[in-house]
């Protein structure tokens, strides 16, 4: 889960502070001092993991891109300019683009917000942007919250009586709740000091970055693992009481499977060790034979182990976790009942390995034999209305195919409500109608009227025109038997 730290380098930042009555810091040096001890920690324990750096006050700039060189983090800590006034909006929006741009919208990201909460002045301050929520138009929406799952940590370089003060604490909470509420507020108790500030910084490791230490056996073999990040506790909607479930410390791999590709899940979790061990020939195994091993990490609770390949060089077990339940993957059927070829009565596989007992059949066959049309993307909705733009230019010739393709848009439109469709074809019927040249069949005029009427009667609801059963005829005239008869 790659990290976004967003340092506020305004003017209120460089307040001094006192320290041992003697020697005077700016809250910039104290927020400084804690993400050095961050990325410290970082540096031993998530040490895979992708982080960015980018600082902002009026504007925002992002130092360093992401990367895995915490090196290159504390260096660009201490070259920090000082800037103008704060302004916390522009900032998000600056965190929107870089991680949409380098992760898209699926991956999830941790942001890091430093500041010592003071909100900034008039327009482009916290306390504005927020104050104008409501007036705002689509082009000019606040950024939060973020297109990206995201936990929002904010890191306040004062304490919270200084901030309950004015009404600082109250906008970062509204900010947190807009994020997702996926996040925490951090303070510092006691006077703002470099030990305060560690202090702080320890709490924000211990609740998002402490690594996740578990014992991987299979057999007799065993082996002592990280994972990180941490593997998040679940919720299963589904139940009566849900309860959030946790992966066990002690995990057992199941069994291994071939694979021919393997996609790489949101929820993956990255695996490391230091010392040549089961955990290594396991991945090794893996890797060179493309194969997954099935992983239990609780009480009907399974994943996959893969290797994933970072670069032509580096590779890493990864970890995917499944939807909790004994049928994760319907295709597998239920993982309990796998094992060993050898203890089957027959070799599902057939002597020659002819035939698979995957993907295993539903014991109730579902049919598929109904044509439903299903409208995903927009694309699919317009090629479906110019069908019958095309054969509506094509009357009377195509008269059929027309109230075809118009019914099985009817029958949609009524069945998902979507009588706004129904007002609208109409509208581009009677258009096509005013549009016929004057060579046209006269046929085609009556049935472009006749179909555009009773699509304007379907959007009405009216359930004597809307019965979803009911198919719009092709409208009777001497111009259509004339043609019927011709065509005879």
């Amino acid at each position: 889960m790659p990290t976004v730290v967003l340092m506020d380098v305004s003017l209120s930042m460089t307040r001094p502070v006192s320290l041992d009555g003697s020697e005077e810091f700016q809250r910039k040096n104290l927020a400084v001092h804690g993400l050095n001890m961050l990325f410290e920690h970082m540096a031993s324990n998530y040490r895979l993991e992708f982080t960015a750096l980018m600082a902002f006050s009026s504007l925002w700039e992002l130092l360093v891109p992401f990367t895995r060189d915490y090196n290159a983090l504390q260096e660009a800590l201490s070259s920090l300019e000082d800037y103008d006034k704060t302004c916390v909006e522009s900032a998000l929006n600056g965190v929107s683009n870089v991680v949409q741009q380098e992760w898209g919208s699926a991956c999830p990201c941790q942001v890091m917000l430093v500041t010592d909460g003071s909100l900034g002045i008039g327009k482009g301050s916290l306390r504005h942007s927020l104050q104008t929520l409501k007036q705002r138009g689509d082009d000019k929406k606040f950024p939060l919250p973020f297109p990206f799952p995201t936990k929002l940590y904010i890191m306040c370089i004062a304490n919270a009586e200084e901030l309950q003060m004015t009404d600082a604490m109250d906008n970062l909470e509204e900010l947190l709740r807009l994020s997702g509420g996926d996040g925490q507020i951090f303070t510092m108790e006691g006077p703002l000091c470099m030990k305060s500030v560690q202090a702080m910084f320890g709490r924000l490791i211990d609740y998002a970055y402490s690594p996740f230490h578990a014992v991987l056996h299979c057999g007799n073999l065993s082996s002592d693992v990280q994972v990180f990040p941490r593997p998040e506790p679940i919720v299963v909607d589904e139940e009566v009481e849900p309860m959030p479930r946790t992966v066990n410390t002690e995990v057992d791999e199941v069994g291994t499977g071939a694979t021919d590709e393997l996609e790489e899940e949101p929820s993956a979790s990255q695996m490391a060790g230091k010392s040549p061990n089961f955990c290594v020939l396991l991945h090794g195994s893996l890797k060179v034979e493309g194969m997954v091993a099935l992983v239990q990490l609780g009480p009907e609770w399974y994943g996959m182990l893969y290797s994933q390949a970072d670069s032509k060089k580096k590779s890493n077990l990864m970890m995917s976790l499944f939807e909790p339940g004994s049928e994760p993957l319907p295709w597998l059927g239920k993982i309990s009942h796998l094992g060993p070829i050898s203890e089957a009565a027959e070799n599902p596989y057939g002597e020659d390995d002819s035939k698979s007992p995957f993907p295993v059949q539903p014991q109730v066959k579902r049919s598929y034999a109904q044509n439903v049309t299903v409208w995903i993307k927009a694309s699919g909705l317009q090629t479906d209305v110019q069908k019958i733009l095309r054969n509506a230019r094509k009357l009377p010739d195509k008269t059929q195919t027309f109230y075809k393709e118009l019914n099985r848009l009817r029958k949609a439109a009524l069945a998902f409500g979507f009588w706004e469709l129904l007002k609208g074809v109409a509208d581009l019927l009677e258009r096509e109608c005013t549009l016929l040249p004057d060579s046209a069949h006269p046929d085609a005029a009556f049935q472009l009227s006749h179909a555009a009427q009773q699509l304007k009667l379907a959007s009405t609801g009216d359930s004597q025109y809307a019965a979803f059963d009911h198919n719009i005829a092709p409208m009777h005239t001497e111009f259509s038997t004339s043609v019927s008869s011709t065509r005879r």
